[in-house]
């Protein structure tokens, strides 16, 4: 069985009432999907990704995504910490997440924006160590500011989400206790460094995910010129992990069972509270 560990099936492609979601839940669970994470993005959507994830019987998150922190406010930090202890005897409240950096985004490598993501990601991460959550983190061309404060902000570990570093900055997020998010993007044979690191790092440091409906698989990804041609992109959903598995299991050398149980088992690492779901 598969464990989804990051898939955003709250989110508008998905329709207003998450009936896609409901659908597409049922065809990954077909396909031997048993479990989703669910993480929150904003403040707003706290209760959606919550009551989401008890219809669907899965996991959830709370955080505040640094693509989110340029319209945050302060006091939303002061939410995150009532609602994580409003639920904190939710057995699917599983993370504080997802959380993080993002250097990719210019407006967001601005100096004083860059210092308000990293005062909210120092924050979150106190707000996880209070009340004893592992993190789900956002990181992109931001791993080593990531690392700087994690290892000044100790918490229980988590995932390093869609990682796409270096070796050695994959190794550094191992030695704090963490497990890797791998997913869509290494079924292009284009990223070879990926894929390398997919297929060289300890199984016991990665877990799979889809990031659906972001970071579609290579079979469902229409280029620019493409979709200026009227073609649609396909939908990224947890039903795409199995196959996004097959692919990684392939570099690695594995059977596709074998990749399947030891990743969920790092899931379950990575994320505790996962162990007790029904």
């Amino acid at each position: 069985m598969w464990i989804d560990t990051h898939c955003h099936l709250d989110a508008p492609e998905f329709g207003p009432d998450h009936a896609l979601a409901l659908a597409a839940r049922e065809r990954a669970a077909a396909l031997g999907v048993s479990r989703c994470v669910i993480p929150a993005v904003m403040r707003n959507n706290f209760d959606t990704v919550r009551l989401l994830a008890h219809r669907l019987g899965d996991a959830y998150a709370l955080g505040i995504h640094p693509l989110f922190v340029p319209q945050a406010l302060d006091r939303d930090l002061e939410a995150l910490d009532q609602a994580l202890t409003e639920h904190k005897g939710d057995p699917r409240l599983v993370a504080v997440g997802e959380i993080g950096l993002d250097f990719f985004v210019p407006a967001l490598c601005e100096p004083a924006m860059r210092e308000r993501q990293i005062g909210f990601y120092r924050a979150q991460l106190k707000l996880a160590r209070k009340h004893g959550l592992p993190v789900i983190l956002h990181v992109r061309r931001s791993a080593d500011v990531l690392l700087k404060h994690l290892r000044e902000q100790r918490v229980a570990g988590g995932i390093a989400h869609a990682f796409n570093g270096s070796g050695q900055q994959a190794t550094h997020f191992i030695d704090l206790g963490f497990k890797l998010g791998f997913g869509g993007a290494c079924t292009f044979e284009p990223a070879k460094q990926l894929r390398a690191l997919a297929a060289s790092l300890p199984l016991s440091a990665l877990v799979m995910e889809t990031d659906s409906p972001d970071i579609p698989p290579q079979w469902l990804y229409v280029t620019a010129a493409q979709r200026e041609a009227g073609q649609s992109q396909g939908l990224n959903t947890p039903a795409e992990l199995p196959r996004i598995g097959a692919v990684v299991a392939g570099l690695r050398n594995l059977t596709e069972a074998a990749l399947a149980s030891a990743t969920s088992a790092n899931a379950l690492m990575a994320l505790p509270r996962l162990a007790a779901l029904p």
